[in-house]
């Protein structure tokens, strides 16, 4: 399917019904508080939409409804070929509805429509795919023993799952996360971070539509404090996947341990270093791997090469093929299917990236910031001591 012109970009984003509340027990609700917050389109400071904001008091009724699917076996125990064919016709859904996930992706978090249509979501699509045909294809095990004695390996769900998603890649993070769990049997409570909320309850809608049983797959939106943390902390839930900031994810293994010592999972940040030494065949090939690796996804990416460690044999050719390849990286419209790098995620995040581009003593390379906009910029710093070398930036900043 190829790429359409950005005036047809703009149609399919006027024409958008955009969910707003929570989805819980295979509905869209309020929350409980009535309270809601601002969806806003970080490329031009236009309100999307008034989400809800959910707060305790829903996590506990999404818990509630995703234990009782749970323990009556509506998922848990269906058939693993009917789990099968229930993702399949998700996956089937999202494929026929990719180009309104890809433009409500686009709109709510800066990401440029390319990386939407060619990335995001084909590969959101492949995650839920994969995972549905592998859930017929996972075989127990009977370890050899004597005649009167029988050992078995069981694979079992581990129950209700707690979901807490990052706002770099909302889809195919959602992906990653209720793939496995859904597959295993699990009923899943998911909170999207609070910049990105929209195609998680798109998707939730979808599900049901594909014959997941209510209950199974419950979206909260609300912010970190509201959701997550009573998520983190709920008695009732066995496990908690949690993808974003270390100092958050610390946190978790601590709600765990303060309440029921529930399994978790931690993908947090990274500051990964390239290294190019003096007898790099293909300096341009490594240029262009250097510049994929730190500006893609205008850096937002907890494994981006941030940092470049370079023999001073080869520091000047390299940069030099550095700087023609970042120029191909313009920044413009992200429903422009000829932009590359589009807005930051939100203001707050901006001003983070700002505040760091403000320490930087001596930019070789771009170092433009406004309205949301960070051009690929390069920095060059004394020294692995230094803040900007240590510190996880989040923007597209090598």
């Amino acid at each position: 399917m190829g790429l359409l012109t950005k005036d047809e970009y703009k149609a399919i984003a006027a024409g958008l019904d955009l969910p707003t509340a929570a989805f819980i027990d295979g509905a869209y609700r309020p929350a409980a508080s009535g309270k809601t917050f601002e969806s806003v389109n970080p490329a031009n400071g236009e309100k999307l939409a008034d989400i809800a904001a959910c707060g305790a008091e829903d996590v506990d009724f999404a818990v509630l409804k995703a234990r009782e699917a749970f323990d009556d076996g509506r998922w848990s125990r269906l058939h693993p070929g009917e789990r099968k064919d229930v993702l399949i016709r998700l996956a089937k859904l999202m494929t026929r509805n990719a180009r309104e996930l890809a433009v409500m992706e686009s709109l709510d978090s800066g990401k440029t429509i390319y990386d939407c249509e060619t990335v995001d979501i084909p590969e959101t699509i492949h995650v839920i795919k994969w995972h549905a045909e592998l859930i017929d294809k996972i075989y127990d095990q009977v370890s050899p023993a004597s005649d009167d004695h029988i050992a078995m390996v069981v694979r079992e769900p581990v129950g209700v799952v707690g979901l807490v998603l990052p706002w770099n890649f909302p889809l195919l993070m959602l992906a990653w996360k209720i793939g496995p769990a859904l597959a295993a049997g699990c009923s899943v409570v998911v909170k999207p971070a609070a910049e990105t909320t929209l195609t998680a309850l798109r998707l939730a809608e979808l599900a049901m539509e594909a014959g997941l049983p209510r209950g199974v797959l419950n979206v909260v939106p609300g912010g970190g404090a509201e959701v997550g943390e009573p998520l983190g902390r709920h008695m009732d839930v066995d496990a908690i996947s949690f993808t974003g900031s270390t100092v958050t994810g610390k946190k978790f293994l601590g709600y765990s341990a303060e309440s029921n010592a529930k399994e978790v999972t931690l993908e947090m940040g990274g500051k990964n270093p390239a290294i190019v030494m003096d007898d790099a065949e293909n300096l341009d090939r490594v240029a262009a791997h250097v510049v994929n690796g730190a500006f893609w996804n205008m850096g937002e990416n907890c494994s981006a090469s941030s940092r470049l460690i370079v023999h001073k044999a080869v520091k000047a050719d390299l940069l030099k093929r550095i700087g023609h390849h970042a120029r191909q990286w313009n920044v413009g419209d992200p429903l422009d299917p000829e932009t590359r790098m589009g807005a930051l995620v939100s203001k707050a995040h901006f001003d983070k990236v700002c505040g760091y581009l403000d320490k930087a003593e001596n930019i070789v390379l771009g170092g433009k910031a406004e309205n949301g906009f960070v051009e690929a910029t390069v920095v060059e710093v004394p020294g692995n001591d230094h803040q900007l070398a240590r510190e996880e930036i989040f923007g597209p900043v090598l």
